[in-house]
């Protein structure tokens, strides 16, 4: 059997041989943006590549057309690794998902020579829609993630991070029904919806004070009448309610539901509270983490330990490890300051940074996999951690 080293060394070469290959990859997809679920041409670039490397593709798996699930080997332990390709609307790839897709690619690449020698297998599992289509959670609930032992993923930031959580993510849309009316008309001929949106959301603004300080509780107005002149019957808003465990954040929803029952009552109008499967908080398996951060240390990068207080955002990944050891690094492409979601975030995305991070996660991704597949020592600490974790109830396990 080949030795750690000699597989390492031809990955390696692998993705030497195939990094103008790679970078390319990264660029078209950003000049091609595509939004959540229509990532029709990002999904047949990644499939078509990865079948010609020699992976069995499935495409549409979990009965999303732009998913599809790769795969090299026929047995043994199995390491995931998670591609994103969708874009932003209107913004395009202003969070960097063309290098998680190339990344990934560039990683399934690097494995592909290596078919015969690992002991175990790898899954390129394409998953669509991550900016608030849920892509991972829908695969997970359809059965994208059996027989998976391990699942990694790298994601462009501003500083190297091999372990940080993210918040867990709830979405409610509130509806408020009144009874139009002219403006004009006499005292007590309408009931006005958007008094009720108003007085639902200076409730919720009192409430922010007593959040703890890891929860965020943002809304928009989406309907809130059509001219002055006339009192609206109709108003909606929509919510966004996160924090950085997904219980806190259900009861703090349950909290937003009661204001928003009390508000329809304070103005005699009626109330439709609709909810949506949202986005678990991420639980890295600090183990698989360690081994990753030390493979990021020999490319070169200087990862930044965490310490809890980093900002957080959301992502369908913290879904996966609540389910199985699995872990989110990020690479650095751009300065401290720079907001992901944004057009600066965005030109770095395609920047000789984006691309030396889209080619340092290929390694990254594709070192630890072979030292997760090749060192039962690890796996077994991996699934140890996990087992901890589900004792402590952090995380459930997928279903047997």
């Amino acid at each position: 059997m080949d030795t750690r080293a000699a597989l390492e060394q031809a990955a390696l070469a692998a993705i030497a041989a195939r990094a103008d290959e790679i970078v390319a990859l990264s660029r078209a997809i950003h000049a091609d943006p595509e939004v959540a679920f229509q990532e029709f041409r990002a999904a047949a670039r990644l499939s078509a590549l990865l079948e010609a490397a020699g992976y069995r593709v499935e495409r549409g798996v979990g009965g999303l057309p732009t998913a599809f699930r790769a795969t090299l080997g026929t047995s043994g332990p199995t390491v995931a690794i998670c591609a994103e390709y969708d874009a932003l609307p209107e913004l395009g790839h202003g969070c960097g998902h063309n290098i998680i897709a190339a990344a990934a690619a560039g990683a399934g690449l690097a494995l592909a020579p290596l078919a015969d020698r690992l002991p175990g297998r790898i899954v390129l599992l394409g998953t669509p829609a991550e900016e608030g289509g849920g892509g991972k959670v829908i695969l997970l609930e359809r059965g994208g993630f059996q027989g998976i032992d391990v699942a990694m993923m790298v994601h462009p930031a501003t500083r190297n991070l091999v372990d940080r959580g993210s918040l867990a993510s709830l979405r409610a849309e509130v509806t408020y029904q009144g009874q139009a009316a002219h403006a004009d008309a006499p005292p007590g001929s309408g009931v006005s919806a958007l008094d009720g949106l108003l007085t639902f959301f200076a409730t919720l603004n009192a409430l922010r004070a007593r959040l703890r300080a890891d929860a965020r509780l943002h809304g928009i107005i989406s309907e809130g009448g059509t001219t002055p002149t006339f009192i609206p019957g109709r108003a909606q808003a929509r919510l966004s309610v996160r924090a950085a465990d997904h219980r806190y954040a259900g009861e703090l929803l349950d909290h937003v539901r009661r204001i928003a029952e009390g508000a329809a009552q304070a103005t005699a109008t009626t109330l439709e509270f609709c909810t949506a499967a949202g986005y678990l908080n991420m639980v890295p398996n600090r183990t698989l983490a360690q081994a990753f951060a030390a493979n990021l240390a020999r490319l070169g990068r200087t990862v930044t330990p965490t310490t809890g207080r980093e900002r957080m955002g959301s992502t369908d990944m913290g879904n996966v490890s609540q389910m199985l050891p699995a872990i989110h690094a990020y690479l650095a492409i751009a300065d401290e300051g720079v907001s992901g979601h944004s057009v600066a975030f965005r030109e770095a995305a395609a920047s000789p940074r984006g691309d030396a991070a889209a080619l340092d996660g290929a390694r990254a991704l594709a070192l630890t996999a072979i030292a997760v597949l090749t060192d039962p020592e690890l796996l077994a600490r991996i699934r140890a951690e996990f087992a901890a974790q589900r004792a402590a109830g952090r995380v459930s396990g997928l279903p047997a």
